[in-house]
């Protein structure tokens, strides 16, 4: 299988890069692999990556909650549970910070269809990419919902969109500057991109070090600070307009990272941990376990 070295900054490409952390991908193969940081713009990715024909057996496993829509375990039961609620919030997010009650949405990622189908019931047009076939096939199966492949992004009309959103999708993504170009050419004038992902400077993330589970190695290529976030945006004429904190984030992590660093779950440790993660990002959303970034086209 092949796999991607990378010499210079994937943001930047500022020359300056070096390894902060090696760790182990817990949930599939076991192997090791090192985050990579750049000192010029602080973006951390995962060195020696799978290619894009190689990637795709890390995703086979029945916990992959988001490929898979388990709810075997407790963990999974209880990101079930949250996820009701949540995706009420990402609904009104969307209505907020598109300042619309209606229009046309896309979904990145769109996994079993979840978020999709909250939108649709709420009157928007929707459209979503996934690229695991399996995904797309219960997405069916569930919802009727007919996902399309992730190549079918590059086909979509131009300024077709008002609100394009990746939910924890980003940071999967090779391909990263291609997307980012697309969607400033899918987007309307007005329109907006709402992109979360896990943050590495947070508090949880300095707790658990190589354990933290949203290091996700080698699913996730990228790992993204707010300094990065802002760097990559404006390379592709964006403008990060607000930071907004998932605070449900940090303890759905913490109980996989405790699972991984002790090899069995230990609930009450990450209740704490992930408590105390957000007590301290409340002086500063910035260190939430996750973000949304909200975006919009500067030209």
């Amino acid at each position: 299988m092949g796999s991607i070295h990378i010499t210079a900054c994937p943001v930047c490409s500022g020359g300056n890069i070096h390894p902060v952390v090696e760790l182990q991908d817990f949930s599939v193969s076991k192997q090791a692999f090192a985050i990579w940081e750049c000192e010029q713009c602080s973006f951390r990715f995962t060195q020696d990556i799978p290619d894009q024909a190689a990637i795709t057996p890390y995703y086979k496993s029945e916990n992959y909650v988001s490929h898979s829509d388990t709810n075997k375990g407790l963990i999974n039961r209880l990101y079930h549970l949250v996820r009701r609620f949540t995706l009420r919030g990402k609904r009104t997010l969307v209505e907020r910070e598109s300042e619309k009650k209606s229009g046309r949405l896309l979904d990145v990622g769109a996994g079993t269809g979840a978020f999709l189908m909250e939108m649709k019931a709420a009157g928007w047009d929707i459209t979503g990419l996934e690229p695991d076939a399996d995904a797309r096939k219960l997405a069916q199966t569930k919802t009727g919902l007919l996902l399309q492949e992730p190549d079918t992004l590059f086909r979509l009309p131009a300024e077709n969109f008002d609100v394009i959103t990746l939910w924890h999708v980003l940071e999967h993504v090779h391909a990263l500057h291609e997307y980012l170009d697309q969607f400033h050419s899918l987007l309307r004038k007005d329109g907006v991109l709402l992109i979360a992902v896990p943050n590495y400077t947070s508090g949880d993330a300095h707790h658990y070090q190589q354990y933290w589970a949203a290091y996700d190695v080698p699913r996730h290529l990228y790992h993204f600070s707010p300094r990065a976030m802002r760097t990559l945006m404006g390379k592709h004429h964006f403008s990060v307009l607000r930071i907004l904190p998932m605070w449900f984030d940090s303890f759905y992590v913490s109980m996989l990272s405790e699972t991984y660093r002790k090899g069995k779950s230990n609930l009450t440790a990450a209740f704490w941990q992930g408590l105390k993660s957000n007590l301290a990002a409340m002086g500063d959303r910035e260190k939430a376990s996750s973000l949304i970034y909200v975006i919009k086209k500067t030209s």
